[in-house]
C-alpha cells in the first residue's frame, strides 16, 4: 500500500491524451466565454440605435455585464472549491449562454442590462474554475504554457464575434449575434460527462474510487492499486476556510498584490477596449478600420498570451510579468504619437500582447501560487477584485475622451497603470508559493 501525493503526481506527469482532452474542452469554453463578453461591444452601435440611448446610458448598459463578471468570479470562483469544479463550470457555461441570448431578445435598456448582469456572473465564474482546472492537472514544466495556451482562446472568441458582426449586423440586425451565443449550451451535459472533477475536491470528499479512475489516466506510469491511498501536502490542506486561506502562511501581502495587479491590467484591457476604436477614429482613421484594429489587438494578445506562458515555463514568471507590464506602458504611451500605419498595426499588436496575454500570464502566476485546495478561490478573488478595475475604465477613459485634451494624453492615462502593475506583481513573496520548494 501506498501514500500517494496528488499534487506531485500531477506536478510530475507526462503530456499525454487526457491532459490534451482536457486543454480541448477547457479552450472551448473560453472561446464562447470570450465570445459572450465581446458581443456587446460589437454591437453596441447597432444597440444605441435601435434603443434610442445615450452614450452615458451604452455604457452603464455595457458596465453591466462586468458587475455581475466581479460578482461571478468571487461567488462562482469559491464555490467550486466547495461543491466541486465541474459541476460550476457547466453552471457558469448556461448562464452564459441563456442569459447573453435573452438580451438579444429584449428592446429595453434596463431589461438588456440585467441580462447581461446575469450573464456577467457566468463569464466571470468560469475564468477562474477553468485556469484551475488546467492548472491542477498540468505537469509542472508545461504549467504556464497550456495556461496561455488554453487562456488564448478568449481573444479567439473576440475575434469571432468581431468577425460575425461584420456578417451579421448589417443583413439580420443585432439580436441575431447575441441569439448565437446560446449554442453552448449543448455543451453542459457533455462537459459533466467528459471534463474530470478537481482531484482535491474528490480527495476531500471521499469519493476514492473516481480519484483513482482520474491517476490512471493522468500517470498511467503509477500503475494505481486498489489500497494505494491519496493525501494532500499538509500545508495545502486548507479547504475548511478557502477565503481567509488565501492570507495565512506568509501570503496576504502577495494576495493584495495580485490584487492590485489585476485591477491595473484590467483597466488597461477594458480601456483598450473600449476606446481604441473611438480614439482611433478621433486621430482621422476611418470607422472601418475600427474591427482591423480590434482583431490586431486580439491577435496580438494570443501571441502574448503563449509567448509569455512559454517563457514563464523557462524564466521565473515573476520577472517574465515584470518585464510584459513595462512593455505595456511603452507600448500604449507611444499609440497616441503619429506613426506610419504599419508601425501603428505592430504597435496595436504589442499593447494587445501586453496587456490582454499579461492578464492571461497573471492568471497562470496566480493559479501556480495558491494551494490546489484554494486556487479557485484565489484566482475568483484576484479576477473579482481586478473587476473593478475594469468597470471602472470605460467610465474614468471616457470621462478624459469627454474633455477633448490630446490624443497623446488618453493613452499616457491608460500607460500609467501598468507602471503600477509592475511594481505590485515585483512585491509577490515568491518563497510563499505553493509550487516553491519547501
Amino acid at each position: 500500500m501506498r501514500q500517494i501525493d496528488i499534487h506531485q503526481a500531477a506536478d510530475a506527469a507526462s503530456f499525454n491524451a487526457f491532459h490534451g482532452r482536457i486543454l480541448l474542452w477547457c479552450a472551448l469554453i473560453v472561446i464562447f466565454d470570450g465570445y459572450d463578453l465581446a458581443v456587446a461591444g460589437i454591437a453596441m452601435p447597432a444597440i444605441m440605435k435601435d434603443m434610442g440611448v445615450s452614450a452615458t446610458q451604452a455604457g452603464l448598459m455595457a458596465s453591466s455585464a462586468l458587475f455581475g463578471m466581479m460578482f461571478g468570479a468571487i461567488v462562482l470562483g469559491t464555490l467550486s472549491d466547495r461543491i466541486g469544479r465541474r459541476r460550476v463550470i457547466a453552471l457558469c457555461i448556461v448562464l452564459f449562454s441563456v442569459f447573453t441570448a435573452a438580451a438579444g431578445l429584449t428592446h429595453d435598456p434596463i431589461l438588456f442590462s440585467l441580462m447581461r448582469f446575469l450573464a456577467g456572473l457566468g463569464i466571470g465564474g468560469v475564468m477562474p474554475n477553468v485556469i484551475a482546472q488546467m492548472s491542477e492537472y498540468a505537469p509542472r514544466r508545461l504549467r504556464a504554457t497550456l495556461v496561455t495556451v488554453m487562456f488564448s482562446g478568449y481573444s479567439i472568441g473576440g475575434m469571432l464575434a468581431a468577425l460575425l458582426g461584420k456578417m451579421m449586423l448589417e443583413s439580420l440586425g443585432w439580436p441575431s449575434v447575441f441569439l448565437a451565443a446560446l449554442a453552448p449550451v449543448l455543451l453542459a451535459p457533455l462537459i459533466l460527462r467528459g471534463l474530470p472533477e478537481s482531484m482535491t475536491y474528490l480527495q476531500r470528499t471521499g469519493q476514492t474510487e473516481a480519484l483513482r479512475s482520474v491517476l490512471t489516466k493522468l500517470r498511467p506510469d503509477l500503475n494505481v492499486g486498489p489500497d494505494d491511498t491519496f493525501v494532500l501536502p499538509e500545508r495545502q490542506d486548507v479547504a475548511r476556510a478557502p477565503v481567509a486561506a488565501l492570507f495565512t502562511h506568509g501570503r496576504a501581502r502577495s494576495t493584495v498584490m495580485f490584487w492590485a495587479s489585476c485591477f491595473m491590467c484590467l483597466f488597461m484591457v477594458y480601456a483598450l477596449s473600449t476606446w481604441l476604436a473611438k480614439l482611433m477614429a478621433s486621430a482621422g482613421y476611418s470607422l472601418g478600420s475600427a474591427l482591423t484594429f480590434v482583431l490586431v489587438l486580439n491577435f496580438g494578445a494570443m501571441l502574448g498570451a503563449v509567448g509569455g506562458g512559454w517563457l514563464s515555463d523557462r524564466f521565473p514568471i515573476q520577472r517574465v510579468l515584470v518585464i510584459m507590464y513595462l512593455l505595456a506602458a511603452g507600448s500604449i504611451a507611444v499609440l497616441g504619437q503619429a506613426l506610419p500605419s504599419w508601425a501603428l498595426f505592430l504597435t496595436v499588436g504589442l499593447a494587445g500582447a501586453s496587456t490582454i496575454g499579461t492578464q492571461i500570464v497573471t492568471n497562470a502566476y496566480v493559479s501556480q501560487f495558491y494551494p490546489m485546495a484554494i486556487r479557485s478561490t484565489g484566482l475568483g478573488w484576484a479576477l473579482g477584485i481586478g473587476r473593478t478595475g475594469a468597470i471602472l475604465a470605460p467610465v474614468l477613459i471616457g470621462a478624459l475622451v469627454g474633455m477633448n485634451l490630446p490624443l497623446q494624453s488618453n493613452f499616457l492615462a491608460i500607460a500609467l497603470p501598468a507602471l503600477i502593475a509592475a511594481a505590485t506583481i515585483a512585491l509577490v513573496d515568491p518563497r510563499r508559493s505553493a509550487a516553491h520548494p519547501s
